[in-house]
């Protein structure tokens, strides 16, 4: 009876809002914070809803060690003494982590990425936050930001690299969703000459193959890719030069009825996190095609190699597709 009331209450409630707030919906980040969103990523809501994006401003930058491994120190692009003055050690490897659509300062691969990194060594991890940006109610606004979020990145890079002499090549950018196609972003103005990037379910609604702000293999030395909701929230085709596909790629394990795929979509980035300091590992078979792993198969096809992991496949002529299968909760690493 409770039930049948509820439904007719929210009925009731839908029938008295505005044609635009019948078409938002509710969803859950990462991090468990509630968005009101247009679900729609071809239209745009009244513009009222939009936040104003100067990326020059608006793009955070936190620094985070072993040294002060909860508190960040904002790093700002155009203000060397950040760099000089903060706790950024140019002897220890450098890895950025890019959030995606509604994320933030608090997103959760930000805290769990780098707690993972300070289990394994010394590092420096930057967190950038472009959530000024990225919190909008219309996805295509976010998307179309990507790639100023990319330019900021490599100004970062070109601070660093010239307020504390360290060298490209031991800086690995790593994001989730419309943050992976920032990071690539970010790596095309470095003419490839970043490390590694990492893409964890690089964001698929309006990319496509050949758009100029797209991850792609030239975008760094080593560019790994991992789909976790190819098809849905999740790009389809491969875009690194190594692709792996936890569970086939599609849906995850541990998910339930996982209706948007916010669940699955997230899990690309618990995966990597954990990768960073398992002594499991994830072990993928590279399989004969992509196609072969869309059909739920893959036909042993050249020597296997470990998803994420730290350092990275870099260097180890690990390209193709990869698939490898995982527990349904943490920790999720089968060997």
């Amino acid at each position: 009876m409770k039930t049948t009331v509820g439904i007719l209450v929210l009925m009731a409630l839908g029938a008295l809002a505005s044609p635009i707030e019948q078409r938002l919906s509710l969803i859950q980040d990462d991090a468990g914070n509630m968005h009101l969103v247009n679900p729609d990523p071809y239209t745009v809501v009244d513009e009222q809803y939009e936040p104003f994006f100067t990326p020059e401003t608006d793009v955070i930058f936190r620094l985070f060690t072993r040294s002060n491994p909860v508190h960040g120190q904002v790093l700002q692009w155009n203000n060397p003494a950040t760099v000089t003055n903060s706790n950024f050690n140019p002897a220890h490897p450098t890895r950025f982590t890019i959030h995606g659509w509604n994320g933030g300062e608090n997103s959760g691969l930000h805290s769990n990425i780098r707690q993972n990194y300070f289990i394994a060594g010394e590092f420096n991890v930057i967190n950038v936050d472009w959530g000024a940006g990225a919190n909008t109610i219309n996805y295509i606004t976010a998307r179309n930001r990507v790639a100023s979020v990319g330019d900021m990145t490599s100004r970062m890079v070109n601070t660093l690299v010239s307020a504390s002499g360290i060298s490209r090549n031991s800086i690995s950018l790593i994001g989730h969703s419309l943050g992976a196609h920032a990071a690539g972003n970010a790596g095309k103005l470095q003419q490839g000459q970043i490390h590694t990037i990492v893409g964890l379910d690089p964001a698929g609604p309006l990319f496509s193959l050949g758009q100029p702000d797209i991850m792609e293999p030239s975008d760094a030395q080593y560019v790994e890719a991992v789909f976790s909701n190819a098809g849905t929230l999740g790009f389809d085709l491969p875009l690194g030069h190594a692709n792996f596909y936890p569970n086939g790629g599609r849906s995850q394990p541990g998910c339930g009825v996982d209706l948007t795929g916010n669940c699955a979509h997230s899990r690309a980035h618990e995966l990597f996190a954990e990768s960073v300091s398992t002594s499991v590992g994830f072990r993928a078979t590279r399989c004969a095609s992509h196609n072969e792993v869309l059909a739920g198969g893959c036909t042993s096809s050249g020597p296997d190699a470990p998803m994420g992991g730290e350092p990275s496949n870099q260097g180890r002529g690990v390209n193709g597709i990869f698939r490898f299968n995982t527990n349904g909760a943490s920790p999720f690493a089968m060997g």
